[in-house]
């Protein structure tokens, strides 16, 4: 049996249903011509009466339609969300990091407001964040407006209980940050659009606008433990050595994972804008730093890998080095012959220049680049600066940049640096999203294997008798590397003694092989203070070091690092061995 369309009349009408009315009509004028007018009364009542229930019939057909589709919907989930909808974003373990929460937005209508003075006073008393200018120009207006946003239930139910004429709500979709001033940086804010403006925010933009519709959530990187205690032990150095900037950083180096990111001063992404662009900047990513003798790692490194030395090569540090136009000194000199741990112990610059030298610029160049040290740090995030790099790879530069000088780059770059060199030798991006259990992770090979096992054994060795003791926790073989950079200073052409940035990077454990679960911790101030405590210095193995130290006891549990027994020894942490701050005459 074929289905036809209905053939339709000049009206439009179906063919039928005008003959059906044709046929009515004809009724009605045979029953006035036979004289029986109650007949033709009564077909005209059944006709209007017919209609009328055709009419209601269509009706309800079709309000039960729309409520059946309507209930399919929701059943199935995809209804939309309010525009600029965004999904939780959640740390490792599941933890609520940022959610949407229905809110409303207050708006004001002018013309139907009886008493403006009542008005005033009854929402100003009830919202104590609602803007006085903002509320006058409303209400001289003439015209219905937006007043404030982001009112929560309670505050909406005290202002609805004001009863006052031509004040209305509307829903809206509000982001909210249940931990606050915790993990700001890195998880970001949006603007009430729903778009991210900063952090994972906006470098998941699309993902978790996309999640919103589903209803999952967005899991980042990092671990609230770990994260916690990195804050707190970097607001206690903030606050012994008052510096005006400080960065931490925890990253799974086999992974590159970033479990936790610290940056201060701290902002509240509740009220972005009640914070300077100052305290909102991501100095782990968007700030570049001369890293002073953190670099020394790379530079030994380097120095290894390329054949130029061995743990056992020697280095004359018993007089300045004089370089060109330059004269190269140690800031505590030894004055003897070093050898190459010896060189990373005693943070030589002597040494570590000479060693840079045999390595020659062409080769200093590539394994820089190769370590990402020229680039901005891979990761996610939008704010990742670019670093200030030397012109040109001469012998000048290579000098300089092998106690870390002369180049500046991000805390993130120094981190995926030294992940590089403690990994196994290989370069893998960074990241802020939690990578799956299992899921392999390569990168290019920029070093050897053995390469990486001897820096590890020789950060370990600078903990144990070098300038790193401060940062010892027994039991949990941790490395590492201080660093003091001091800062060049434009108004007098030099670099300033006075403004240092001091830092202590560190990795633990040290034991093991290159697949071994390994983690990089980096403490960064920025113009710390000495105190009587630190015997007035503020270089990164009194200042930094500890603070190292600390997170690294506190996070090693989390992380499923165990004590060993064996590691436990007694190390004398007073008096650290200095490193150098100083840049060569």
């Amino acid at each position: 049996m074929s289905l036809t369309q209905p053939t339709l009349g000049r009206s439009g009408l179906p063919r039928w249903l005008i003959e059906r009315i044709w046929g009515l009509e004809h009724a009605f004028e045979r029953a006035r011509a036979s004289g029986k007018a109650e007949d033709d009364t009564r077909l005209r009542i059944f006709f209007v009466l017919a209609l009328f229930s055709l009419f209601f019939i269509t009706l309800a057909i079709g309000a039960t339609r729309a409520a059946l589709f309507s209930d399919a919907a929701r059943n199935v989930g995809i209804s939309a969300p309010l525009g600029g909808s965004r999904a939780d974003l959640v740390d490792r373990n599941g933890q609520m990091l940022a959610a949407d929460l229905l809110h409303y937005g207050l708006y004001i209508d002018p013309r139907e407001i009886w008493d403006q003075a009542e008005t005033r006073r009854g929402l100003l008393h009830a919202l104590p964040d609602l803007e006085p200018e903002r509320l006058e120009r409303a209400l001289r207006g003439n015209r219905r407006v937006f007043v404030i946003g982001a009112l929560n239930p309670s505050e909406r139910n005290q202002v609805h209980e004001l009863g006052l004429p031509g004040v209305s709500f509307e829903p809206e979709q509000h982001r909210v940050y249940p931990l606050g001033t915790t993990a700001a940086h890195i998880i970001g804010y949006s603007d009430t659009g729903g778009e991210g403006l900063s952090g994972a925010e906006a470098a998941f933009n699309e993902d978790i606008r996309t999640a919103s519709v589903t209803g999952a959530s967005v899991p980042l990187s990092i671990d609230l433990r770990v994260q916690g205690a990195l804050e707190d032990e970097v607001y206690k150095a903030v606050a012994e050595f008052t510096p005006k900037g400080a960065v931490g950083i925890v990253t799974d180096i086999q992974t590159g994972e970033i479990l936790g990111m610290s940056s201060w001063p701290v902002f509240d992404p509740n009220k972005p804008g009640k914070s300077s662009d100052y305290t909102r900047t991501n100095r782990a990513a968007a700030s570049v730093f001369e890293m002073g003798s953190t670099f020394k790692a790379f530079t030994v490194a380097i120095g290894l890998d390329s054949g130029v030395a061995t743990p056992e090569s020697t280095f004359d540090a018993r007089f300045p080095y004089k370089l060109g136009y330059r004269t190269i000194h140690d800031y505590h000199a030894a004055r003897k012959i070093l050898n190459l741990v010896e060189v990373f112990q005693h943070s030589s610059n002597i040494g570590t220049a000479k060693l840079a030298e045999s390595v020659g610029p062409q080769r200093m160049g590539s394994y820089f680049n190769g370590l990402g040290l020229t680039t901005p740090a891979k990761v996610e995030l939008i704010e990742s600066a670019r670093p200030l790099t030397p012109k040109v790879w001469n012998d000048d530069a290579v000098a300089s940049t092998s106690f870390g000088h002369g180049i500046n780059v991000t805390p993130l770059a120094l981190a995926r640096a030294y992940g590089a060199v403690l990994n196994g030798g290989k370069l893998i991006p960074m990241t802020i999203r939690k990578v799956a259990p299992g899921t392999k992770i390569d990168g290019p090979r920029v070093m050897s294997e053995k390469t990486s096992l001897q820096m590890l054994s020789i950060m370990r060795a600078n903990v144990t008798g070098g300038s790193g003791k401060s940062a010892n926790v027994d039991g949990l073989s941790v490395g590492g590397k201080t660093g003091t950079g001091e800062k060049y200073d434009p108004a007098i052409r030099a670099y300033n003694h006075a403004r240092q940035v001091s830092s202590f990077a560190a990795v633990f454990p040290t034991t093991g092989g290159v697949n071994t679960k390994r983690y990089f911790v980096l403490i960064l101030l920025d113009e710390p203070h000495g105190t009587a405590k630190s015997a007035g210095y503020s270089t990164g193995g009194w200042v930094a070091a500890p603070a190292a130290g600390r997170v690294i006891e506190r996070i090693a549990p989390f992380l499923g690092v165990p004590r060993r027994n064996d590691l436990t020894q007694a190390i004398p942490v007073s008096e650290p061995v200095q490193e150098e701050a100083g840049e060569a005459q």
